[in-house]
């Protein structure tokens, strides 16, 4: 090899290792920085077998699951010995849940080019995150392949029968009878169990069994972390989602305390005050729509007004379930030019949708995105599904007379209006997962942290006025009924 042809492959060397590092730059950057987080780093290096993190809502105990299990996967764990071939599950709640957390968080952490194979139980594996996978195949740094499965708690207990494994990891609390079966699968390997979870059942057999280890099990650990503890949390978030949450609710989803945290998400809404009749809104106010989409499941579309004061205002409303993209797509424009909505120069509706509605099913070639677009709706599938912070950012909408913006729904968005007074919480970080199509496109489009309306040059200030008293006189009156 001459000296040309040497600095050629040096050069292409170079070039993968750079490649190389940036798909690997969330693993590398994982607590390596300036900021740690020492009860994360506890957490991975305690030897012990049966490892629990209690944690509250954003404290980053998931961000732990998901690391020690690609880590175990690709044979790099920092403080464990490593071997090839390993074998695990992820356990959550529902495939829902699976897919918008624990998935989410695996794929974040593992390269592309680590992944040997995935098998999808819907969706196509060229688009993993936007369905629901079954196993990932994982190349191994010893030479192996690792498998991780992923299991959901809905399935029953008899899914979780046969394997041999390596490790469980539990996202959230499983029922008892699942837990007992997982415990039975990693005794043959002398295989871990680790668990990461928000306690809200109040004093369950984990309380009993891990929190107090009522059996003085010597390979039992747990740890609870807040969000104090957590140093990538801003003390903004903090502050804020501290404000959204009443005593009872701030012991199991702040520090991770064991408490019951059943009721309804949006205790704040009161038809009498949120609830208003509608007018004509300034032109200057229209914001946007937000959609969450479905063909089997009913679609959600809302039309969404912010006005000077930063007040949000809910002003139009197509929910329908069982149609084509063709019909929602017919009703979406027909309501805009109803109201008056604003368009692009070529007459084109702008809109948030859910992401997973860039996926392609193998019933169709065209993701539901592209097919809006085709018909004039040009749908941003960018938005932010952190469910949690979600809740907190409309809670704060939803309150009285702390300064903040406030959120009005004119009385004709039925769907909307119906789902505040049945969304309930479920386990974990997330609600029931039933008729919340209205609710979650409401948080795609809070967490846009829309801004006020901007007030056109020389813009009158009687007329401004006016229309701050209209909208007190007709929130008065509601209140009044």
């Amino acid at each position: 090899m001459n000296r040309e042809e040497i600095i050629i492959r040096l050069a292409e060397i170079e070039k993968e290792l750079k490649r190389r590092e940036k798909a690997c730059a969330a693993l590398t950057g994982y607590n390596s920085g300036r900021k740690k987080h020492k009860k994360q780093l506890a957490f991975h290096k305690c030897k012990k077998r049966n490892r629990w993190i209690f944690g509250g809502n954003r404290s980053g105990k998931t961000e732990c699951g998901a690391v020690e299990t690609v880590w175990l996967l690709r044979g790099i764990h920092p403080y464990r010995k490593n071997k090839r071939d390993v074998f695990g599950w992820s356990v959550s709640l529902s495939q829902q849940v699976q897919r918008d957390v624990a998935q989410s968080k695996i794929l974040k952490y593992l390269p592309v080019d680590w992944i040997e194979d995935i098998t999808m139980l819907s969706g196509r594996k060229d688009s993993p995150s936007s369905g629901v996978i079954d196993q990932i195949k994982v190349k191994n740094v010893f030479g192996g392949v690792s498998t991780l499965g992923f299991k959901s708690c809905d399935q029953g207990r008899e899914k979780f029968q046969g394997s041999s494994l390596d490790f469980v990891w539990f996202d959230e609390e499983p029922p008892k009878d699942i837990y007992d079966e997982c415990l039975m699968r990693v005794m043959d390997k002398k295989g871990d169990i680790f668990g990461t979870m928000t306690p809200l059942k109040g004093e369950t057999f984990i309380y009993n069994e891990i929190y107090l280890n009522r059996r003085n099990n010597p390979e039992v650990w747990w740890e609870t972390i807040s969000w104090e503890d957590n140093p990538y949390l801003p003390k903004s978030e903090v502050k804020l989602l501290s404000q959204s949450l009443d005593a009872a609710a701030l012991d199991s989803r702040k520090y991770g305390k064991f408490s019951a945290g059943d009721g309804l998400v949006y205790p704040e809404f009161d038809r009498s005050v949120h609830v208003i009749p509608p007018f004509d809104i300034p032109k200057e106010w229209q914001e946007t729509i937000s959609i969450d989409p479905g063909l089997n499941n009913p679609l959600s579309a809302h039309w969404y007004a912010v006005d000077w004061d930063g007040n949000i205002y809910v002003v139009a409303e197509h929910f329908a379930q069982g149609k084509d993209i063709d019909y929602h797509s017919r009703c979406i424009k027909d309501i805009s030019a109803r109201i008056g909505w604003k368009t692009d120069n070529k007459g084109r509706l702008s809109a948030l949708i859910d992401s997973a509605a860039n996926q392609k099913t193998l019933a169709s070639v065209k993701s539901v995105t592209e097919l809006f677009a085709e018909k004039g709706i040009l749908v941003n599938p960018k938005v932010n599904k952190d469910v949690f912070a979600g809740i907190c950012r409309v809670k704060e909408y939803l309150k009285q007379g702390n300064g903040v913006p406030d959120l009005y729904i004119f009385d004709n968005c039925k769907a909307m209006i119906e789902e505040f007074s049945s969304y309930f919480w479920a386990d974990g970080d997330s609600p029931v997962k039933r008729d919340d199509h209205c609710m979650d496109e409401l948080r795609y489009f809070v967490m846009s942290r829309p801004q006020p309306a901007k007030r056109e040059e020389g813009f009158n200030a009687v007329y401004t006025d006016k229309m701050r008293r209209i909208r007190r006189l007709q929130s008065g009156s509601k209140r009044k009924r």
